[in-house]
């Protein structure tokens, strides 16, 4: 509701001195910039750009890990511990609930720990705990912070701190402690670049950041560079590219549900989901490349001959690309790269056609 006090990150106080301009997003008071999205996006691209990810939802499941798997497209028996996946949270009829990161980082019988998105956690972990009932326990974290270190000079910054990470690679997780402090780190990301998603306790989480702003390669990033980044590397936003009424099969995340449990088929929605996989669905998410220089937003139509086709789910200006990009859904038999298409701007048709993604090239540190 419009009068519900805004929440605060551990960071807040810092964003402030740091001449951050502040916006509403998830129900906190973010950052959406410092210096403008521009500069932020390329110093990612070429140094270390820091993130405040606090108001993403942090939770440890302990207890059996199938009750959990009956909702979420990974393989759970198979995450060794020290590494992490990309999962997704279905609904009953193979629809996409949210996107998240689930890790091993505390070892053998540690658990599990769970990362998911802001505007979704609270729905998520209820949701959770109804699946799991007594066959295990999902306790939440929001007395810990998440800050995310991405671009090609992260890893040094890291180990210029002391950290032990220099044989991670890319989506490895473990526990560090460091100064009495315990970390959570995962080498992973949201921009396409390398770098690590760290959890830290809320009480050492602005003299961390502070340590890691004293880097000269390092500077504060804002929610507007994060989309920019996201989208240049062909990542999907929760709530826009992806919802409930959207499978991973449309939204091309065919790959995050896992080879075993496509042959288990013991997943929510499993059969509305093996039966795209075999006979392709209706419509598809990809890449679009526009033909000029403006940029077409969120809920811009597309049109193939004059005909409405499908719609834009993301869209801006990509920096690295040096031209706008976007993503939507088109019919599968459009969604071949090279298909021309119209965007429908202002009731004006502009030439765009299907791209591959990522635009810009994934960076990961794959050893």
């Amino acid at each position: 509701m419009a009068d519900t006090p805004l929440l605060k990150t551990p960071l807040y106080d810092l964003h402030v001195e740091l001449g951050a301009k502040m916006v509403p997003f998830a129900g906190y008071d973010m950052p959406v910039q410092y210096d403008g999205v521009m500069p932020e996006h390329n110093h990612t691209r070429a140094e270390a750009g820091l993130f405040d990810v606090s108001h993403m939802g942090q939770a440890r499941y302990v207890g059996d890990e199938a009750a959990l798997e009956e909702v979420l497209t990974a393989d759970l028996s198979a995450l060794k511990p020290g590494e992490q996946k990309y999962t997704l949270l279905l609904n009953a009829e193979g629809g996409i609930k949210d996107d998240l990161m689930v890790s091993r980082p505390f070892g053998a019988d540690g658990g599990l720990f769970l990362v998911v998105n802001a505007a979704c956690k609270r729905g998520d972990f209820d949701y959770l705990g109804e699946i799991v009932g007594d066959q295990g326990t999902l306790t939440e974290m929001p007395e810990r912070a998440l800050l995310a270190l991405q671009g090609p000079s992260a890893a040094q910054v890291v180990i210029d701190l002391g950290f032990d990470v220099a044989d991670m690679v890319f989506m490895d997780a473990r526990v560090i402690e460091r100064n009495g402090v315990k970390y959570y780190l995962s080498r992973s990301g949201y921009t396409g670049e390398d770098g690590f998603e760290i959890s830290v306790p809320e009480g050492a989480a602005e003299a961390f950041a502070r340590e890691l702003l004293a880097d000269m390669r390092v500077k504060p990033i804002g929610l507007g560079a994060r989309d920019s980044l996201r989208l240049e590397a062909g990542l999907c936003l929760y709530g826009h590219d992806m919802d409930e009424t959207i499978t991973p099969i449309e939204a091309a995340l065919t790959w995050a549900v896992a080879k075993s449990r496509r042959e288990r088929a013991d997943f929510a929605g499993a059969g509305r989901i093996l039966d795209q996989i075999a006979n392709k669905p209706a419509k598809k998410r990809v890449g679009i490349a526009l033909k000029d220089r403006a940029p077409a937003r969120e809920g811009t139509e597309i049109a193939i001959n004059g005909e409405i086709v499908g719609v834009v789910t993301s869209g801006g200006f990509g920096p690295t690309v040096g031209a706008p990009v976007a993503m939507g859904y088109v019919p599968t038999e459009h969604a071949t790269p090279g298909t021309a298409l119209e965007l429908l701007v202002r009731g004006k048709a502009r030439a765009a056609e299907v791209a591959k993604t990522p635009f810009a090239p994934h960076r990961f540190h794959r050893g």
